[in-house]
């Protein structure tokens, strides 16, 4: 699969290694979007206006800070209906957003009040972790130890001993993380226990590591 990260010169070994961090998520990104159709842009954009200050409303009602809200797009478009016969239905102005709950515990709340407030379209709920970066490291970490114990085990079969590194390729997360849900057979999901919270995270690295040989 990774056969392009490989290196091809007969020089040493070449091998690969992957890692994988799981930890429990820590927040949510809820992407949602209020939409309103009105006969004249004006009154479209006030409109939706309107329901963007409802949710911003409800959402400091949690407890929840403007700054974890960040506005994605804003957009006016004609509106049609078209049925027997094209009939126009005036302007519609839409405005979507992220909010960023640090708080799980409001997850379901949230979600059920920002739609009560006028929020007509929900694009999904994304789970994260923040420590991340902290958590990427340690992935890269055990992604290079699982390299070097591959090579030293080739190096061994082989009857030879690994010099030092010579070469070091970092290999693209996403791609990593696409092979963990292959063969883990689906995300890191939940633990069955019937919220709407994932079960854990996973944070993947990979690498190409190339060693120098050493007869033995």
């Amino acid at each position: 699969m990774y056969g392009s990260q490989s290196i091809d010169a007969p020089w040493g070994a070449s091998v690969f290694g992957a890692a994988s961090v799981d930890a429990a998520p820590d927040l949510a990104r809820i992407r949602v979007a209020i939409a309103e159709t009105r006969p004249k842009p004006g009154e479209a954009f006030e409109a939706t206006r309107g329901g963007v200050n409802r949710i911003r409303d409800v959402l400091r009602g949690h407890g929840i800070p403007d700054t974890a809200v960040s506005t994605s797009r804003l957009d006016l478009k004609s509106s049609w209906d078209y049925g027997s016969k094209r009939k126009f239905l005036g302007y519609e102005c839409t405005a979507s957003f992220v909010i960023e709950l640090r708080d799980l515990d409001l997850l379901e709340p949230v979600l059920v009040d920002v739609v009560e407030a006028g929020a007509n379209e929900v694009d999904g709920v994304e789970f994260d972790v923040s420590a991340k970066k902290e958590l990427r490291a340690q992935a890269r970490t055990a992604a290079v130890a699982a390299a070097r114990e591959k090579a030293e085990l080739y190096a061994e079969a082989a009857q030879v001993r690994l010099g030092p590194v010579v070469h070091i390729k970092d290999v693209d997360s996403e791609q990593v993380q696409n092979s963990y849900r292959s063969h883990r057979g689906g995300g890191a999901g939940g633990d069955g226990d019937g919220d709407l919270t994932p079960g854990r995270i996973s944070v993947t690295a990979g690498v190409v590591i190339g060693f120098s040989l050493i007869g033995g």
